[in-house]
């Protein structure tokens, strides 16, 4: 007989000394969630574009693994940014996930050690303390019980958690948790009664063995003295089914439920090191994103609309979740501010807002025929030089920062090419944002053709929406973009304009768009500590709130934006300054209303300007 058909005997005889009926239920369970994963990861890099699979080639030959290898490690199983959020529901998160994977590292190399020599089955590992030899076994044995039984006490005290925050979200950190389908509720009820159920079977088991151990061997030998070895037996029988039972229900639900996620999240890490981004339109890399959301709820809290203005049910788990099941509605889709503020706090670094753009433009209603004559007839340009001034709609909509910057323009002595004070096409992004994507590509061709023929190197712009997309879209070779606090600061170092120091009490106000969306956040506090002092609100920088009147949501009416301005007006007056300062003239006129007295940056400089000579 050759090595092989000795190896296959020995295998069917491990098949039949580790089994028991109860191990069926486990086995399909088993079996169904490894087909359905293997399927959807196989369909979904299948689908993937040629460039996206070609990164994924060169970067599974680069150091980049290894820097995904890290991520997954400090994410997936210890959830570090979980942990940056709310420590509680980082070790509640890390308990689950780094807990389970220990049980099974150490229950596979507890059962390879001490089974019979060999193969041993996926189930003997998963129900060891069933098939494992009655009595205490050498210290190695001991100790690997004792640390078997200490993980299992890590996993519960999450569990444990899990069960709290349930009834009591706010004592956990969380105003909110998340509203689950049935799906997620058949998995989590699962996934509640698969620990305590496994401490219940093993304890019995350990009971009626002699298996020595501090939480399962006393657990056990207490049942069986108090309980009668009878009963024991029967009711450890009970246990060991409900638990492979328990087990099959959470596989079978898991890759249809939220917690598809612990397999998603994982290739997601590596894809995204090795530089795949959602773009444009939909990809199959979207479905890794949106599957790996967790459901986890930090995304709630954050969210204004929810918070200050009443609306539930289109935060982004459920904007997720409902792209995720084919139930997407326009209502959900566009309901939303999309300033970043949820994307900020996202533990899984999910690309929110361009998932949410692109399920936009499904629901686009605007005529396919051609809109486009007037772009023919714009009024021309004005100024020369290499400095292009692009003010933006809601600059020209906002004389004060217009004239403000154009005293600045002046005293530095800088010629400037004024794209669009006489009137102008818009940037393009407010379409954008709309989901009316191929409109906005003919204003962002337009534009750019502009610029190019002007022969400008460096474009200004007053507003960070017309910032963002300038960046992000229009492909300017050549030309430096900046927003106009960047290029202000750059005139005073430059000595081209000084301005003088007065003792106003100014705060400071981010706007969405130029912080969270161009990480600009430096430049416009320096100018204020330039011509004033600067009060801090509360929540700043990343956490800045949004001003209500994004031009992102199509579905919030006036009274939902005004709500969101006065809450957020409410932070900034508690710092006590007398004057609201931002960088963004749709933000001054929401905010600023609801404060009182509002500037942009630029009214600020220009107020404080020393004029030479």
């Amino acid at each position: 007989m050759g090595n092989t058909d000795l190896a296959m005997e020995k295998f069917g005889q491990d098949i039949f000394v580790y089994y028991d009926h109860f191990v069926i239920p486990f086995t399909v369970g088993a079996a169904v969630l490894f087909a359905v994963v293997v399927y959807k990861y196989c369909r979904w890099f299948y689908k993937l574009p040629a460039a996206d699979k070609s990164l994924t080639v060169k970067g599974l030959f680069s150091a980049k693994v290894f820097g995904a290898v890290g991520e997954v490690i400090s994410e997936s199983l210890l959830h570090r940014r979980i942990f940056r959020v709310n420590p509680l529901l980082g070790y509640m998160h890390m308990s689950l996930a780094l807990g389970w994977f220990l049980l099974i590292v150490v229950g596979w190399i507890e059962a390879s050690m001490h089974l019979r020599e060999g193969f041993a089955p996926l189930h003997a590992h998963v129900f060891y303390k069933y098939f494992a030899p009655a009595g205490g076994g050498t210290s190695a044995e001991r100790a690997l019980s004792d640390i078997m039984d200490l993980l299992l006490l890590f996993v519960l005290s999450g569990v444990a958690l899990a069960w709290f925050k349930r009834l009591r979200s706010r004592a956990l950190g969380m105003r909110r948790t998340t509203k689950h389908v049935l799906g997620d509720k058949v998995a989590l009820t699962a996934l509640w009664f698969i620990f305590p159920v496994r401490l219940l079977a093993e304890s019995a088991e350990a009971g009626l063995k002699g298996i020595p151990s501090f939480l399962t061997g006393n657990l056990g030998e207490w049942m069986v003295s108090g309980l009668g070895v009878g009963f024991v037996e029967g009711f450890s029988t009970v246990m060991w089914w409900i638990y492979s039972i328990v087990l099959a229900v959470f596989f079978v639900a898991m890759p249809f439920s939220r917690y598809m996620h612990i397999f998603t999240e994982i290739p997601l890490i590596f894809l995204r090191q090795f530089g795949l981004k959602s773009r444009e339109g939909d990809t199959t890399f979207d479905h890794f994103q949106i599957e790996a959301c967790s459901r986890c709820g930090i995304c709630i809290d954050p969210c204004q609309l929810q918070a200050d203005a009443g609306i539930s049910g289109v935060q982004s788990v459920y904007f997720l979740r409902d792209r995720r099941y084919h139930r997407l509605s326009r209502e959900v889709a566009a309901n939303c501010l999309m300033c970043g503020r949820c994307e900020a706090k996202c533990p899984v670094g999910i690309e929110l807002d361009t998932l949410r753009q692109n399920s936009r433009a499904k629901f686009s209603a605007l005529p396919a025929d051609d809109r486009y004559g007037y772009l023919g007839s714009v009024p021309q340009r004005q100024g020369g030089g290499r400095v292009g001034y692009f003010a933006g709609c809601m600059t020209l909509l906002t004389p004060r920062i217009l004239r403000s910057m154009e005293k600045i323009f002046d005293a530095s002595g800088q010629q400037v090419w004024w794209a669009d004070r006489e009137g102008g096409i818009c940037c393009g992004r407010p379409l954008k944002l709309s989901g009316e994507i191929e409109a906005a590509r003919r204003m962002m061709q337009y534009n750019r053709e502009l610029f190019t023929k002007q022969q400008i190197t460096t474009l200004v712009t007053s507003c960070p929406i017309c910032l963002r997309v300038f960046r992000e879209d229009y492909r300017l070779e050549g030309i430096e973009v900046l927003h106009h606090s960047q290029y202000i600061l750059r005139l005073l170092d430059q000595g081209l304009i000084s301005v003088e120091k007065n003792q106003t009490a100014y705060t400071y106000h981010d706007p969405c768009e130029l912080g969270r969306g161009c990480g600009i956040y430096d430049q416009p506090r320096e100018l204020i500590r330039r011509t004033g002092t600067l009060s801090e609100a509360s929540e700043n920088r990343e956490d800045s709130p949004c001003c209500g009147a994004s031009l992102a949501n199509l579905e919030i009416g006036e009274p939902g934006q005004q709500a969101i301005a006065r809450a957020a007006a409410r932070r900034y007056k508690d710092t006590g300054a007398s004057v609201l300062v931002t960088s963004c003239p749709l933000c001054k006129k929401t905010i600023g209303r609801a404060f009182g007295h509002s500037a942009d940056i630029a009214e600020i400089v220009a107020g404080s300007i020393v004029q030479a000579g």
